[in-house]
């Protein structure tokens, strides 16, 4: 029986971390850009993408975000996927005005930082959005960090709140401080996931690695990188996101699985509208 290819994407920065943390996260268009093609040549697909300002903080300004995706696209064939997390400082207008800007391939939302204030109002203007972003031909991941937040999602789905057939969600096992994650976590998530839907793994910690693995024998797709843990399991640094992304590559192929291309997830996950660059990209990356 043939496996479906496993998506390996990369979140190289995050909202919160900085060179104090690890002095490779990349910061900067250039240095993002260049961790997004190392990990591209390790293995890597998607690109989950955090922009800062010019003093490192978290923003989410389009126009600094078109400049660091055009700097991926010139140095590699990555899906882009933008982030919308508010980290305490943005809010519900934000994150669809980022959107609205950008149009890109992929982004990544949170239904319950959309769902603000959670009254009857909001929720028409976010069943609007997510329409809309559907109409752009753009791949939303639903980001999801407890049981709660998945059951909520599910509900619009079964509702028809959500556009998608087949909805992509994101579990987010662990914290940055007072919750790490184990890879029993993963089943304890998927009890609430419909079977229909596809899904991938993200975890806080130096049991990333062991975690994305369960999740990939299960059926799921992976995340790693430097937003979500700096150490491999005995507690010392990592060196690079790429060293992330190799090893997860490596350790998928020996157990039989194949790393995704970024032309795969692209007729993997449908992405259209924005997206037909990016598959020009892949044509023109196969025939070098």
């Amino acid at each position: 029986m043939m496996r479906e290819p496993v998506s390996i994407t990369v979140a190289p920065t995050g909202a919160r971390r900085r060179k104090a943390d690890h002095p490779a996260i990349p910061l900067t268009v250039e240095e993002i850009a260049a961790e997004a093609a190392a990990c591209r040549r390790a293995g890597a697909s998607i690109l989950h993408l955090h922009v800062r300002d010019g003093e490192g903080r978290h923003s989410l300004d389009p126009g600094r975000y078109r400049e660091a995706a055009a700097a991926v696209a010139d140095a590699c064939d990555v899906v882009v996927q933008p982030s919308t997390e508010r980290a305490g400082q943005f809010g519900p207008d934000d994150m669809m005005a980022m959107h609205r800007a950008l149009r890109s391939e992929m982004i990544s939302l949170n239904l319950q930082e959309l769902l603000d204030p959670d009254d009857e109002a909001q929720t028409s203007r976010v069943r609007d959005f997510l329409g809309e972003v559907a109409a752009d031909g753009t791949v939303p991941q639903y980001i999801v960090y407890n049981a709660e937040q998945l059951q909520a999602l599910a509900r619009w789905w079964e509702a028809g709140w959500l556009p998608q057939a087949n909805p992509f969600a994101l579990m987010v096992l662990g914290r940055y401080a007072g919750s790490r994650s184990h890879p029993a976590d993963v089943g304890a998530f998927l009890r609430h996931m419909p079977r229909s839907w596809i899904w991938g793994v993200c975890a806080f910690g130096p049991q990333e690695l062991a975690c994305v693995v369960q999740a990939a024998l299960g059926g799921g797709h992976c995340r790693v990188g430097f937003e979500n843990n700096v150490s491999r399991a005995d507690g010392s640094p990592l060196r690079d996101n790429a060293e992330q992304v190799g090893r997860l590559q490596r350790v998928l192929d020996e157990l039989g699985y194949a790393a995704a291309t970024p032309a795969e997830v692209r007729r993997r996950f449908g992405c259209a509208g924005a997206a037909a660059a990016g598959c020009d990209r892949d044509r023109a990356q196969t025939s070098r």
